[in-house]
Parts: C-alpha cells; structure tokens; sequence
C-alpha cells in the first residue's frame, strides 16, 4: 500500500522534528516536504506530490488558516488538518471553515496526531471531545434554527390528517372546530410549501410523525 504523502507545515524546527518522528514511524504515513510558515506550505501542495497538509494555525507571512483556505481553492484533493495550540472555539470554527478535516491540539499530538491523518484520509472529520461538545453547543445556539417549523398544535393536526382523519374527526379529537382544523391545515400547507394531503402524509413520514 503506499503510504500517505504528507506537507508538515511549522514555523518552529524542534516541533516539526517531533511530529515527523511520529509520522515516519508508521508504515502507511510518510513525511515528503517540511514547510516553515504558510506561503512555503502553499508553494509546496501546488508543486509536490501531497495527499495531506498539516498546518499549524500560527505561523509567519501566511497563517495555517490562510494557507488551509488557499491550498482548498487551488488543491481540494488535498486533504487538511489543522494544528493548533489553542483550544479555541472561534479557531475550530474557522478551520472548518476553511476546509479542515480536523483540528488537532498540539498538547495531545502524540496521542490524536495519527488518528486524525487516518480519519481525513478515510474523509472522516476528526475533533478532539471538548471541540465536538463546542460544535454542538454552537448548533442548539443559533437563534436562526427553529425547533420545529410546526407548533405542536399543527404536528397534531399533521399526524391526524395523515393518518387519514377527515375534518370533522380531528375537530371531534382535538375539541375545536371544522373551521379552526381547516386554517391550521391552510396554515401548515403553506409554512411547508406543500400542496394537499398526500404531500401531509409523506411529511409526516419524514418528521416520525407517523410510520411509513
């Protein structure tokens, strides 16, 4: 098998001979270019042979997110991993943003280093626990995603017209009148930009509502 090609980018020497003792000891990872700061690191995945950058988030003329953003552009068979010393939520972010399969936290390299190159190239994320934490407390956050798009009313109604109530049986079910089932069911339909009850039914199989 041969073994994955490898850009290690660091502006400090002593750091890239230690990860490329890591590295080099395992058969299916090969080191083949050391680049010193991000403009080096760019220079080398357009020119050299490379399944794989290893960035560290700060170095000199280029950072490692610059460099991330740029070899993505120009090289996106190139897979990145982003190495920090910095358990910062706003730097994960950007890294993923920048294409990163993965940040890696150069306190834990040794242990997290070769996992995180095996994940990106199997186009596996790879994010040390408290980051996947910070990923979902950022996503339940968002003031712009809903917890649903229906009231729990309306997902009543929904469940009820899929299962093949008329009108008159979801009033007598749920209490309120024919006229009030037929706004909601005029409300739902537009919120979901569906047409009839047919398109109800398969939304309400999509959102477990019901069983398909």
């Amino acid at each position: 098998m041969t073994p994955t090609r490898i850009l290690l980018a660091d502006d400090h020497a002593l750091v890239r001979r230690g990860l490329r003792l890591i590295l080099d000891a395992e058969p299916d990872l090969e080191v083949v270019a050391e680049a010193a700061n991000g403009a080096e690191a760019v220079e080398f995945a357009r020119s050299a042979d490379i399944d794989l950058a290893i960035l560290d988030i700060a170095m000199p003329r280029m950072t490692g997110l610059q460099a991330a953003r740029e070899i993505s552009q120009r090289s996106p068979e190139i897979r990145l991993l982003i190495l920090s010393m910095y358990d910062n939520e706003q730097y994960l972010f950007e890294a993923l943003k920048a294409g990163a399969s993965g940040y890696v936290l150069k306190s834990v390299a040794d242990q997290d280093l070769l996992a995180a190159c095996r994940a990106a190239m199997r186009g596996e994320p790879f994010l040390y626990p408290a980051a996947v934490t910070a990923l979902i407390r950022d996503f339940l956050q968002r003031d712009h995603v809903p917890d649903s798009l229906l009231t729990p009313r309306e997902e009543q109604i929904v469940k009820l017209i899929a299962e093949g109530n008329s009108a008159k049986q979801i009033a007598d079910t749920l209490v309120i009148s024919v006229k009030t089932v037929d706004r909601h069911r005029a409300n739902i339909l537009a919120k979901l930009g569906l047409r009839d009850r047919l398109d109800l039914a398969r939304y309400a199989i999509r959102a477990g509502l019901i069983e398909p």
